[in-house]
C-alpha cells in the first residue's frame, strides 16, 4: 500500500516544517509521499520545503506560478497522486495528522471515502463558526446530494474515487462536494480542530463566500427558483397594493394624493426584486463563462 498525501501550503513560512516533521513523525511506518503544492507563495515556503525534500524520495513538491486558490492547489495534488489511498490536508496542522490512522482503519474495513467531521473549532471566531454552521445547513437543505455538515477538506479516498475526481473538468470547483457528487461508501470520524500554532489563516471572508458561492451554485438551481417565487410574491403584492389604492381612493378622496403610493410602492418593489434576479442569474452566468474558456486550472512553474 502507497499512501499519497497532499498538502497545499501559502505563505507557511512559519510553520512547513514542523508541518513535514509532524507527516514524517507519524507516517513512518507507511509507506507514504508527500507532496506539497505551493501555491504561489511569495515567502520563503518554497526553498523550505525544497531543502527538506531530500529526507524522503518519495516526496514531491509542485509550485504554481502564482496564487491559483486552494482547491486548484488540492485538484494539482490529485493529478499528481501515486497512491491507493490519497489524505488531503491544510498545512497549518490544525486538523490532526494523527487522525490518518483512524482513517487508514476505516478504508481497510472497505469504506472508499473517509471524512473527518469536527466536533469543535478551537481559535475562531464566533462569527466564522456561525457562519460555517448556517452554509453547511444552508447547502444541505438547497442541494440534491449529502454533503455532511462541519466537514472540510480534510479526508481520505480511493484511488477509485480520485480517479473520477481527475474526469471532472470543471474550473469553479468546490471539492467537498464533488466527493459527494460522484458517489462510494464514505464514513465520517470525529475529531476537534485545533488552534494554529503559527501564521494567519489564509481564508479571508471574501474567499470564504466566494467558495460558499461555488458550493451553492455547483450544486443547487434552487437560487434561480428564487426569482420565479419573487415574482409570484410581487404580484400578490401589486394587486394587493392595486386594491387599496382604489379603496382608498373612494373612501378618503380628500386626503389622498392620487397615485402616489400605489406607484412608489410598485417602482421601488419592482426594482428590488428585478436586481435580485439579475444578481442570481448573473453568479450562474458567471459560471459558465468561467467553463467555456476553458482555461486550465493550474499552471507550474517548470524551474
Amino acid at each position: 500500500m502507497l499512501l499519497s498525501v497532499i498538502i497545499p501550503v501559502y505563505n507557511e513560512e512559519e510553520i512547513v516544517a514542523k508541518t513535514y516533521e509532524v507527516l514524517e513523525s507519524e507516517l513512518k511506518n507507511i509507506e507514504h509521499e508527500l507532496i506539497f503544492v505551493n501555491d504561489g507563495s511569495k515567502d520563503k515556503t518554497r526553498e523550505i520545503v525544497e531543502g527538506l525534500l531530500p529526507g524522503n524520495p518519495n516526496n514531491k513538491i509542485i509550485n504554481f506560478s502564482r496564487n491559483f486558490g486552494h482547491q486548484a492547489a488540492f485538484s494539482a495534488g490529485l493529478d499528481k497522486a501515486t497512491g491507493d489511498a490519497v489524505v488531503i490536508i491544510d498545512g497549518d496542522l490544525q486538523d490532526p495528522p494523527s487522525l490518518i490512522h483512524e482513517m487508514i482503519a476505516k478504508w481497510k474495513e472497505g469504506y472508499q471515502v473517509v471524512y473527518a467531521q469536527r466536533n469543535k473549532r478551537a481559535g475562531e471566531t464566533l462569527f466564522k463558526r456561525f457562519t460555517a454552521f448556517c452554509f453547511y445547513r444552508l447547502i444541505g437543505k438547497l442541494t440534491s446530494i449529502d454533503i455532511p455538515a462541519d466537514t472540510g477538506d480534510y479526508r481520505l479516498m480511493d484511488r477509485c474515487v480520485v480517479d473520477q475526481l481527475k474526469n471532472l473538468p470543471e474550473r469553479s470547483r468546490f471539492l467537498r462536494g464533488l466527493v459527494c457528487w460522484v458517489g462510494f461508501k464514505k464514513i465520517g470520524v470525529k475529531y476537534d480542530r485545533a488552534e494554529r500554532t503559527a501564521g494567519q489563516s489564509k481564508y479571508p471572508l471574501k474567499k470564504m463566500v466566494r467558495l460558499a458561492a461555488d458550493g451553492i451554485t455547483g450544486f443547487s438551481s434552487a437560487p434561480l427558483k428564487v426569482s420565479f417565487y419573487f415574482g409570484m410574491v410581487a404580484t400578490l403584492v401589486a394587486f394587493g397594493v392595486f386594491v387599496w389604492s382604489i379603496l382608498e381612493k373612494f373612501l378618503s378622496p380628500e386626503t389622498t394624493v392620487p397615485g402616489w403610493a400605489s406607484l412608489m410602492t410598485a417602482i421601488v418593489f419592482f426594482a428590488g426584486v428585478q436586481l435580485m434576479s439579475i444578481g442570481i442569474l448573473g453568479a450562474y452566468i458567471g459560471r459558465i463563462y468561467d467553463e467555456v474558456k476553458q482555461r486550465p486550472l493550474y499552471i507550474e512553474d517548470k524551474k
